[in-house]
């Protein structure tokens, strides 16, 4: 099964006295694959033999949230957790494992699809930590995968394979030498590197566009343009943004205990009255009246934010 989804390798699996366990989950947002294998301890090798006869080339971030994985590549070795990442260019070859019990998140494209060289993709493998850029797409992965099951199946789901492409060259590109690749894919993935960062800050009520140009080194009006050309209105979506947070978290059972203003503040709202208004435009019922209606359903699941 897993060398069918992300191709030719070794494997050794850990053993214990109560025997092997893994879980493998998968699931296909377009063109990228997200996978999932959970369970006992492990160890992936993939060589350039393995390359030879293997017909896929693609390239894969890799991030660990439970246990502490080790990762290696053309002598390269660092340590994946919850707050790192790792990447593999597959005809470069890698080595990959756990020991005890653990769980490792990746996302895989075709190296065609991701549009870098292959040299500029390897120089890169080794200074992921370096990027700024690297914390949006570890929490973008996140987000992916904390809500797959349903965001695989909306119709956004191509939207965010390509959101999640474009946060992932924008990490390659950050970490290599000043040129004209570096130039172009900073201008191509700007727009998305700017919604991933708010997304990433949704809850800071000191989330300003003031503070959004500057953080991204352009100006306001540069900032408010890019917004325009993607076709939405920056101050309206975060508040949409916060609002579907506000909403899950009043429909979530383990929110039940706080109160809808608390909620609210929870995600950057300082004013209760301004998001009250709000959340009654946008949902046609106040938050108390939203909250009534999912618990006396039992539904305290929506749909995760991205």
């Amino acid at each position: 099964m897993a060398a069918g989804e992300t191709g030719s390798c070794a494997i050794d699996q850990e053993t214990f006295p109560g025997g092997i366990h893994k879980r493998m989950e998968v699931w296909h947002f377009g063109f990228l694959t997200l996978y999932a294998t959970d369970g006992s301890g492990m160890t992936i090798r993939r060589t350039s033999r393995h390359a030879r006869f293997d017909s896929m080339n693609t390239v894969s971030v890799i991030t660990q949230p439970r246990g502490q994985a080790a990762f290696g590549w053309n002598g390269h070795e660092q340590v994946v957790g919850p707050d790192t990442l790792a990447l593999a260019h597959k005809t470069a070859g890698y080595e990959y494992g756990w020991s005890g019990t653990g769980l490792s998140v990746a996302f895989m494209v075709d190296a065609d699809r991701f549009g870098l060289h292959e040299d500029m993709v390897r120089a890169a493998i080794p200074l992921l930590s370096h990027s700024r850029i690297t914390p949006l797409l570890l929490y973008s992965l996140r987000a992916l995968h904390n809500d797959a099951d349903h965001l695989s199946v909306d119709p956004s789901a191509g939207h965010l394979a390509m959101a999640t492409l474009e946060l992932a060259r924008a990490v390659v590109a950050s970490v290599s030498p000043a040129g004209p690749a570096r130039r172009a894919v900073a201008e191509e993935t700007l727009l998305t590197r700017i919604l991933a960062y708010i997304r990433a800050h949704l809850i800071d009520p000191e989330l300003t566009p003031a503070r959004i140009a500057r953080v991204h080194n352009i100006s306001l009006r540069t900032l408010y343009r890019l917004c325009e050309a993607g076709g939405l209105s920056l101050e309206q979506w975060i508040i949409r943004q916060r609002l579907t947070g506000a909403r899950q978290d009043l429909a979530a059972p383990q929110h039940a205990h706080r109160t809808i203003e608390a909620v609210s503040r929870s995600w950057g709202f300082t004013d209760p009255a301004f998001f009250s208004r709000r959340f009654r435009q946008v949902y046609e019922c106040t938050p108390g009246q939203w909250r009534r209606l999912t618990h006396r359903q039992g539904s305290g699941h929506d749909q995760a934010l991205f």
